[in-house]
């Protein structure tokens, strides 16, 4: 049985532009956009994950976030369970602390990026929110 991956993701909007995070070519989806975060550890709740993962990655700190969606899918060599938030409020300035490529994007452009398929159902939830 294929392991399930647990991800906290974080929809970080400022002014109706999203935080994206570019993926190195070295890992899964290499060079694709996502949006940050990174895997939930045993004793962890998504919340804080996605505060230590966003502290980890981009040097911000989230000070208001809620569940946007949780997305399950298979890969086929790799199964991920996406728990999704909205990060409404946060505090620093992103930057790429890993050495990926940070860009802050217009949600209306966010379609014209390529992501990895299982974020597809993050982005129309995205785009279904009210401006």
């Amino acid at each position: 049985m294929t392991k399930v991956v647990k991800v906290a993701v974080g929809v970080v909007l400022s002014a109706n532009k999203v935080l994206l995070a570019r993926r190195k070519l070295d890992q899964h989806q290499g060079g694709k956009w996502e949006f940050p975060g990174g895997k939930i550890e045993a004793d962890e709740t998504t919340p804080d994950a996605l505060t230590r993962e966003l502290k980890e990655e981009c040097d911000i700190t989230a000070t208001r976030m809620h569940p946007l969606i949780l997305v399950e899918h298979d890969y086929g060599d790799k199964k991920v369970s996406l728990d999704t938030y909205l990060v409404t409020d946060f505090e620093g300035e992103a930057k790429g602390l890993e050495g990926q490529e940070v860009s802050w994007v217009d949600k209306h452009q966010l379609p014209g990026f390529d992501f990895p398929k299982a974020n597809v159902a993050i982005l129309d939830a995205i785009m279904n929110l009210s401006e």
